[in-house]
């Protein structure tokens, strides 16, 4: 998967400024993507950075979407392999921390993509039963702040390469490649939702998804907010199974993020309810708000949740 994430991160090592990035390499020759923290980025560079995230067995494409009356640019993603791409890669469960060895400096981003696999520190691998032996590994993260050198050589040191052959690819969640590759998250969110209920994702065969990509916010925390309401309020996802319809019967009501009791405000508006605490907020919640099922055993297709942003397109435009 890190070969295929570097392959699909060529464009932008060929042209950074082609795409609005700018390329550095460290101290210890890793090379670092910036592509929206201290650059414009592009949103060709955050669909770039969404195939990365999903190493390279995803397409993603932009898309225009209509919505409660209004035209939304958005993305469709076409994922192979599922459970690798989807949670063995893209999914945001690295909470990477570093150290400066010669001070009180510390760095920390949420990283994803394949290099996770590499690293495989995470609890989820165990369950997921995945690890990779890489040569190369490449790491996303969603940070406002490049990483210094020596937190390069500890990212490398964790995923078992050379520091010049980790590459770092780099935006704040508040720039156009930001906006991007959240959206570009929709299928694997599904996923997700889809493994904390217990079901098996070996039997998800393919993924579809469409998300709008929300407009670029003035910080971090509001930009954080739109781009969860795009996939919480505005995002479909399609499944490919192969399963028994008794299972799907059962887990399609709880699949779309309108099972949650927090479904309903803005996830801004959340955010402040909680105090700032992520993790108060019901996990339940993270999902597509549409889904859509076709199992291969019956033949039969399962649908939970609609599209509806009513709730967040004042918060979400303005």
């Amino acid at each position: 998967m890190n070969q295929r994430a570097l392959d699909a991160l060529r464009p932008l090592l060929d042209d950074p400024a082609g795409y609005g990035v700018e390329l550095h390499k460290t101290e210890s020759k890793a090379t670092i993507i910036d592509a929206g923290v201290n650059t414009p980025g592009s949103l060709e560079a955050g669909r770039i950075m969404a195939e990365v995230c999903l190493a390279g067995l995803a397409r993603v494409e932009f898309t225009d979407l209509e919505i409660n009356g209004k035209s939304l640019l958005g993305v469709a993603v076409t994922v192979a392999h599922p459970k690798l791409a989807c949670m063995a890669a893209q999914y945001a469960g690295w909470a990477f921390k570093a150290r400066d060895p010669e001070g009180a400096d510390s760095y920390f981003a949420m990283g994803s993509g394949p290099a996770r696999a590499a690293y495989a520190g995470e609890e989820i691998y165990a369950k997921l039963n995945y690890r990779e032996d890489a040569q190369v590994a490449v790491l996303v993260l969603e940070t406002g702040a490049l990483p210094p050198d020596w937190a390069c050589v500890k990212a490398a040191e964790k995923c078992g390469v050379a520091p010049e052959n980790l590459y770092l690819l780099t935006a704040p969640t508040a720039s156009l490649a930001g906006s991007v590759q959240v959206a570009g998250r929709i299928v694997e969110t599904g996923m997700h939702k889809m493994f904390e209920l217990g079901f098996d994702l070996d039997k998800v065969i393919a993924g579809f998804g469409v998300c709008p990509v929300a407009p670029v916010a003035k910080n971090d925390l509001r930009a954080i907010g739109r781009t969860n309401d795009a996939v919480l309020y505005g995002g479909k996802a399609w499944y490919t199974v192969k399963a028994q319809d008794s299972e799907l019967e059962e887990l399609l009501p709880n699949l779309p993020s309108s099972s949650s009791a927090d479904y309903g405000t803005s996830f801004y508006q959340l955010f402040k309810r909680y105090d700032g605490d992520f993790y108060k907020i019901d996990p339940m919640l993270f999902s597509p708000a549409q889904v859509m099922v076709n199992n291969l055993e019956s033949g039969r297709s399962f649908e939970a949740g609609k599209v509806d942003m009513t709730p967040v397109m004042e918060e979400y435009l303005s």
